[in-house]
């Protein structure tokens, strides 16, 4: 006897035309592979998420990929339903990356474990981001992004071009984790550049360069959080406010962490909330200059700041895939799928279901109901979900009011990854006569 689980939805072909349609084109849906996608794809890939939607929402992969799921239905009830499906990645690595750093460090963090292990990391971290602690740490980042505005004012009084990305997007979530590790400023130069390899080996095709570079990434990292944790543990931090030393002394009377599961999860922090929220932030200034009609909405209207940022996380998922496997026979959308099934779900196909959203490709900064995906649901949704909130809608708030006449100079570059969406770098001009 098999669980079934979520059904089977009418196809709603209905659209707005907008910027999110651009120039591209639908992959064809019955050769769809994640390992073989072109350039294009990278460019839009809504229009394949719609076509296989409509017509194979419970996508059969090639060569036992297993299934990948774009109604936003199907991957809420996979989300909720741990009985049903494992977030657990031991048996899907150990293929693709053997016995190395990263399999260690993939399957030891708290994003590819189920309990025990997830729920005694996630309890851990949560005390540490509790809403109290979050509010706390808003003057500081005021503090950090009028920094990075003042800098970007020096560049456009002599005229230069910027990258917001460089020059602005990623630089506030490195700095805002490295201040909840405490890791000291001057040795934060590395920090972006591995979890960038260490999150690009997640794509579904990898080189050997780039698993090399992800095994390094993994054992460099590792070597400078074992000095890191053994300073902390002579000179503990408070615990109310720094998470490595609430990951160390674990809860009150509980249990404590391995050391193995202590550092890998300090990485797992870093990787958790860096990328993910440059890309927001980077996106959200993308999207702001295509629709310039909700621009000037939001600058008129700066209390649309935080259903702005919902929007940009509906509309370009800085995380557009999540996994989970099978743990017994069942069936989605009246799909059977047998015990030990991979299954993908497309986050960004679900963001843009239209019987979950109405007009779902009109990027419109004061939708509300946003009942997006872009944190996941359930037990795993992201624990740090409130922090990047912060950090998108302060960094948005600000940078606006600066520049709210800023222009891209050029197309921006895509980062090129299928599970991470986002920009490597976004050219901007912001001449003398913006800057307010």
């Amino acid at each position: 006897m098999t669980a079934s689980l979520g059904g089977a939805l009418a196809p709603d072909l209905s659209r707005v035309e907008g910027p999110a349609d651009g120039d591209g084109v639908a992959l064809p849906t019955e050769s769809f592979d994640l390992r073989a996608l072109p350039a294009v794809f990278h460019d839009d890939p809504y229009r394949t998420y719609r076509a296989l939607r409509d017509t194979e929402p419970v996508k059969r992969l090639p060569d036992g990929q297993g299934v990948f799921l774009t109604r936003h239905a199907d991957c809420l009830a996979v989300y909720k339903d741990t009985r049903l499906f494992t977030s657990s990645k031991s048996e899907e690595f150990r293929p693709k990356f053997g016995a190395t750093p990263l399999y260690e460090h993939h399957t030891t963090s708290l994003v590819f474990n189920d309990a025990p292990l997830h729920t005694r990391v996630r309890k851990i971290i949560a005390g540490a981001l509790t809403p109290r602690a979050i509010a706390a740490m808003e003057d500081g980042l005021r503090a950090l992004i009028g920094e990075l505005v003042d800098r970007l004012r020096e560049k456009a009084a002599d005229g230069q071009t910027v990258d917001l990305i460089e020059d602005f997007a990623a630089a506030i979530p490195v700095e805002i984790i490295g201040n909840l590790l405490a890791v000291p400023h001057a040795e934060r130069g590395p920090l972006r550049d591995w979890s960038l390899a260490i999150l690009g080996a997640l794509e579904p095709v990898l080189t050997d360069a780039q698993l090399a570079r992800g095994n390094a990434a993994v054992t460099e990292f590792i070597a400078y959080l074992t000095g890191l944790v053994a300073e902390r543990r002579m000179n503990p931090g408070d615990p109310a406010t720094d998470v490595l030393t609430r990951l160390i002394e674990g809860e009150a009377g509980g249990e404590t962490l391995s050391a193995s599961e202590l550092l890998q999860n300090c990485i797992f922090i870093l990787n958790a909330g860096h990328e993910t929220t440059t890309n927001m932030i980077g996106n959200a200034l993308v999207l702001l200059s295509e629709w310039p009609q909700e621009r000037t909405r939001l600058i008129a209207d700066p209390s649309l700041m935080r259903t702005a940022v919902e929007e940009v996380l509906r509309f370009e998922s800085s995380n557009q895939l999540g996994n989970r496997a099978a743990s017994e026979d069942c069936e989605i959308g009246e799909t059977p799928i047998q015990a030990g099934t991979s299954i993908t779900l497309c986050i960004g196909a679900a963001n843009r279901d239209p019987q979950a959203f109405a007009d779902p490709d009109r990027f419109d900064v004061g939708r509300q109901p946003n009942r997006h995906l872009a944190f996941g649901m359930g037990p795993h949704q992201c624990a740090g979900m409130n922090l990047a909130r912060l950090e998108g809608r302060i960094a948005l708030e600000m940078f606006l009011a600066a520049f709210p006449d800023y222009r891209l100079a050029g197309p921006p570059v895509r980062g090129g990854r299928v599970r991470f969406r986002g920009y490597q770098s976004i050219p901007a001009e912001l001449t003398p006569q913006m800057v307010r």
